[in-house]
């Protein structure tokens, strides 16, 4: 018997030993405490310092800082993907305490992003059933292709559909389920009743604080976190493949620990269940088999921009 799998799409792969499975799917509250705590931790940090140099010197004296807090709470997307899996943290309640946290300072109802995560990975680059290609955005000119990598439509898109289930009260997209289409509706009023506690608090006590250490940090993260996301498949094959529809970027050390090591993301998809820890050991066992090797996120985003271009011209 052969010591190489074949793939639907012809790729042939070297199987993982159950055993070495079993070893890297571990999951570690302390490894995800550590994780969560120092990317809230530095989150706390960077706040503070934008409120004490606005309210000293200014608002405009704090844009760079604002800048560092963008990418900091941008990137809690990954908190909200790594507990959308349970792999964060051994415990249950965690992995839904800190998903529900980061998913409501992020504007993503954990709920529906777990169901929609779920329908991305069993048909990934399935340009008719993946929920990342079925909502993408899908530019016809250069200043819409900028749009998008900004990452602005697709925030305003989430929101407008998170009050849209909070007041029409109806569920349409096809990756939730019936019996799941309650819930998502209680979500999104749950979230939306918050949003609006924290805007009358803000008034009431006349603070911008929110505004300058939250929404506009949030806002200016995109322009980070958009690109990074674009790197994950873009240009890659339509296959049912791991390691030829998805692609891993070789980045530096502050980068992966930001990200949860997401970027190690053939990894991730390849073996879902193995958590955000051992995916630096998982790349050194599958190197070997990856297909698509981004060198470096700005490298990598001028080759996605690139992909997007010639695509929209032979579309």
């Amino acid at each position: 018997m052969s010591d190489t799998t074949v793939s639907d799409s012809g790729h042939r792969l070297k199987p993982l030993a159950p055993a070495m499975l079993r070893e890297l799917s571990v999951r570690s509250n302390l490894r995800g405490a550590a994780q969560s705590l120092s990317h809230y931790g530095l989150v706390v940090l960077v706040g503070a310092l934008i409120w004490r140099v606005s309210s000293t010197w200014g608002v405009f004296w704090a844009l760079p800082l604002m800048a560092v807090q963008g990418y900091l709470v941008a990137f809690l997307f990954m908190a909200v993907h790594e507990t959308a899996h349970k792999t964060a943290f051994k415990s249950r309640g965690l992995n839904l305490v800190v998903g529900y946290l980061s998913g409501f300072i992020i504007g993503l109802p954990y709920e529906y992003y777990c169901l929609f995560h779920w329908d991305h990975h069993r048909y990934t680059q399935d340009p008719d059933k993946d929920p990342e290609l079925v909502v993408g955005v899908k530019p016809t000119s250069d200043t819409q292709l900028a749009l998008a990598y900004s990452g602005v439509l697709q925030v305003a898109g989430r929101l407008r559909l998170m009050l849209g289930h909070a007041i029409s009260g109806k569920v349409t997209v096809p990756w939730i389920p019936d019996n799941k289409r309650a819930v998502i509706v209680t979500e999104a009023r749950v979230y939306a009743g918050f949003y609006v506690a924290l805007l009358v608090l803000s008034l009431w006590f006349s603070s911008a604080l929110l505004l300058w250490v939250w929404i506009v940090p949030l806002i200016i993260g995109q322009f980070f976190l958009r690109p990074y996301l674009y790197a994950e498949h873009t240009g890659c094959e339509r296959t049912r493949s791991a390691f030829q529809n998805t692609r891993t970027t070789y980045t530096g050390a502050i980068v992966k620990w930001i990200a949860w090591n997401m970027p190690y993301h053939v990894e991730h998809h390849a073996y879902p269940s193995i958590p955000f820890h051992a995916l630096p050991k998982l790349n050194g066992i599958v190197d070997g088999e990856i297909v698509h090797r981004g060198r470096g996120y700005i490298r990598t985003t001028r080759e996605t921009w690139a992909w997007f271009r010639r695509h929209r011209q032979a579309g």
